[in-house]
């Protein structure tokens, strides 16, 4: 502090100032701080006493020590300006950690401090990082291991003790790499209340190359999710379809990213029991789908009558937004004049609508069904599916919809095969019994 505060001095000027005939004089005092710059910064590493000239005196009274701690901390945020000029690169992903091994699989500590850590596991939760990197990220013993059993490959688990690791089959991680880190580093990455202590980055799973155990089970239903914006709907829909034994999920673009981390935590490991085919168009869709199976769409309306000059506002879960590029508007001197429906008959969720391999479409609740599903509908000779609700109740969820009718659709198909005794043909090939 005495020696900044020799560095200060004051200056007076003398400011003449006319008030009418009269010049009065007026004293202002400044005060200029002298700021002393360092002309070397010694890092620990690189102190004189480790084999390096000693500076001279002069010198040595203007270098600045840096603790070996700040500089850690420094290079974390994008590397450092040496001494002799260059800027040394950001430190990787658990770089000069001990390694150890577990069972004939190796393991490696993470340095502590390593920052690096945090950054990778940040960005792995971003959509650009799943789209463009093609890896996902996964979090939870369960998870993983349905990941692991349905064959999605591996690329870095972290956690937190090896009781952790050994719940993990370890035959099927010994192409990754494996890093043990504190359990508080993943209680700050994690998105959980209660973290489980492990979590992996895996590459992006592709559906066409999985396999699910619970494909036995499942009966020839798909379902079509339209414009499912909600995390946790949609996360809540896939578990729904998984419990129900679809036979496919198809979402349609305009739907959450299925691998968002509410996507993943709502469905309870949907992702892996079950296909599910992603950012399709409607031209797409249907080529997903047999020539002979029947499309349904989820309605919310009550009333049974449908008149062919309704208006899609009339209906709950009706967008009136078309997709079509190709789609031409004429000038119209009414302006309450809208686009006309596909004729699609109405029916109650219990009547006979899954005697046979069927599709059903829900849409979602702020933006409805596209346009593009009631004309599937129309073609596929489909209903548009009510559930009869007490008065006074416009709608009911998207997700909780999507559950009963899914399980009525299953009571019904799996009735019609044990009447009948046949099996079906799905589209991949495979016989549903």
């Amino acid at each position: 502090m005495a020696t900044y505060m020799s560095c200060l001095f004051s200056l007076e000027r003398a400011v003449f100032s006319p008030r009418g005939n009269i010049f009065s004089v007026e004293t202002k005092r400044y005060v200029r701080g002298l700021r002393r710059r360092p002309v070397r910064v010694i890092f620990p590493e690189n102190e004189p006493n480790r084999g390096d000239v000693k500076l001279p005196i002069s010198e040595e009274k203007k270098v600045v020590r840096v603790p070996l701690r700040a500089e850690q901390n420094l290079g974390d945020r994008g590397g450092v300006k040496r001494r002799n000029g260059e800027i040394s690169p950001p430190k990787k992903a658990h770089v000069g950690g001990k390694s150890d091994q577990l069972d004939g699989i190796r393991f490696e500590r993470a340095s502590p401090g390593d920052k690096s850590l945090a950054r990778l596991v940040s960005v792995a939760r971003s959509r650009t990082f799943r789209e463009h990197q093609g890896k996902v990220l996964l979090e939870g013993r369960r998870l993983i291991c349905d990941a692991l059993n349905a064959g999605a490959v591996p690329q870095t688990i972290f956690f937190s003790t090896l009781e952790r690791l050994r719940e993990l089959p370890l035959d099927k991680l010994k192409r990754a790499t494996l890093l043990k880190v504190k359990f508080e580093d993943i209680k700050l990455w994690s998105d959980m209340v209660a973290p489980q202590g492990v979590i992996g980055i895996f590459s992006r799973p592709d559906a066409s190359r999985l396999s699910f155990a619970a494909s036995k089970h499942s009966v020839p239903l798909s379902l079509i999710c339209d414009n499912i914006r909600d995390p946790g709907n949609l996360g809540t829909i896939l578990r729904c379809a998984a419990a129900s034994g679809c036979h496919q999920v198809l979402l349609t673009k305009g739907c959450v990213d299925m691998w968002e981390p509410k996507v993943l935590r709502a469905a309870m490991g949907a992702h892996f029991h079950l296909p599910i085919h992603s950012s399709l168009k409607w031209e797409e869709v249907e080529h997903h789908l047999p020539e002979h199976v029947c499309v349904h769409v989820a309605d919310s309306q009550q009333n049974q009558e449908v008149n062919s000059s309704h208006k899609p506002s009339d209906f709950g879960w009706i967008s009136t937004t078309h997709t079509h590029r190709d789609v031409h508007f004429e000038e119209s001197d009414s302006d309450e004049e809208e686009l006309s429906l596909p004729r699609v008959d109405a029916a109650p969720y219990h009547d006979d609508w899954a005697r046979r391999p069927v599709a059903l479409v829900v849409g979602g609740e702020t933006h409805g069904l596209s346009v593009e599903a009631l004309e599937l509908a129309e073609k596929r000779v489909g209903r548009r599916l009510f559930i009869p609700m007490v008065p006074h109740m416009d709608s009911l969820n998207s997700a909780m919809a999507a559950s009963i009718l899914l399980f009525e659709g299953r009571k019904q198909l799996l009735t019609a095969m044990q009447n009948s005794g046949r099996k079906w043909t799905t589209n991949a090939g495979r016989h549903v019994s």
